[in-house]
């Protein structure tokens, strides 16, 4: 049996920018942190000769080419099994489609996973392009490679996209009390709003491929907040970091209608007049999870509870990607 789980991740800044209509223009930057919630991809091999796949659905099929899990069939097309006898479980700590990379942290588990089946190993860099060569290439899914890279690599990281596609990953100069304050200050809500991010991506897509002024002044807005929001952070200084997500927010909301909506305005000022600095929904938009800086958190809990929203503590992580077990 294999066990592999993959982190899923919160955009701390420069979100947006790692979509390649922008960065093959103007280069991209994005601070990302992984976070101790996680998916989980289990291998084994069943006693009759199929390929099982348990996700949400139940699958059971002769030949990879019957899959209906894109995900899974485009990996298992890329990494073929020595025999089409294999059952794959997934699992996750929080629900899908609520902008916290979860495709990503799924694709990296599951590539892995097999990796690990065949007795072969993968670097960080390599599962992080052959998931992003998945979900990218193969699949045409509208989405950056932000989620792809810091899955594989954990921790707090900055990426930089250059033009030719290329990312670069640096691990981040905050000290460890600064990690630990950080923690201490972020507080994640659900929503309790599921939504499909690829609609807001492919606008956002379509419009940095037109050369939308106002999406492109958008985006080059956020990157430097993105920049600002690391400075900050290596400077120890939580306070700014806060106020910074606050101005990112504002301006992430301009780049589509679909952004946000009357529930999530209002929990969102609520919050802010409550002892939160600074927050932002994590992810594309439109749902999800919202996620506040402050450094009041009693105050803020206190507040947040008429609308009961359910709270997810989150520390992060920083092991990326890891095979949990191999027997």
């Amino acid at each position: 049996m294999i066990i592999v789980r993959s982190p899923l991740r919160i955009t701390l800044g420069g979100g947006g920018t790692d979509l390649e209509s922008y960065y093959s223009e103007y280069g991209g930057f994005l601070l990302s942190a992984a976070i101790n919630r996680y998916v989980y991809v289990n291998i084994s091999t069943p006693f009759d000769q199929a390929i099982k796949l348990k996700y949400s659905e139940y699958e059971e099929v002769k030949n990879v080419k019957d899959i209906k899990h894109p995900i899974i069939r485009s990996v298992l097309d890329e990494i073929s099994l020595d025999d089409n006898k294999i059952e794959i479980t997934t699992t996750a700590d929080l629900p899908s489609n609520t902008g916290l990379g979860s495709s990503s942290s799924f694709t990296t588990a599951l590539i892995k996973a097999l990796y690990a089946n065949k007795r072969m190993q993968i670097n960080k860099r390599d599962l992080a392009e052959l998931a992003c060569k998945i979900e990218i290439d193969k699949l045409r899914s509208p989405i950056g490679k932000q989620d792809q890279y810091i899955s594989s690599y954990g921790g707090i990281r900055e990426l930089s996209f250059s033009k030719n596609g290329d990312v670069d990953v640096k691990t981040c100069n905050i000290s460890q009390s600064t990690i630990n304050k950080l923690e201490d200050s972020l507080i994640l809500y659900f929503t309790k709003f599921s939504r499909d991010a690829n609609i807001i991506l492919k606008e956002q897509d379509k419009a940095s491929k037109e050369m939308d002024s106002e999406i492109t002044e958008n985006l080059h807005l956020v990157k430097e907040l993105g920049i600002k929001s690391k400075d900050a952070l290596e400077e120890n200084n939580i306070n700014l970091f806060g106020e910074i997500m606050k101005e990112h927010w504002i301006i992430k909301k301009k780049r589509s209608k679909k952004m946000s909506n009357d529930d999530i305005d209002k929990w969102y000022s609520h919050g802010i007049n409550n002892g939160a600095i600074g927050g932002k929904l994590v992810g594309a938009g439109a749902g999800g999870f919202l996620l506040f800086v402050t450094q009041d958190k009693i105050k803020l809990r206190d507040s947040m509870k008429k609308f009961n929203l359910n709270e997810v503590q989150i520390k992060f992580n920083f092991e990326g990607t890891k095979l949990v077990m191999a027997d």
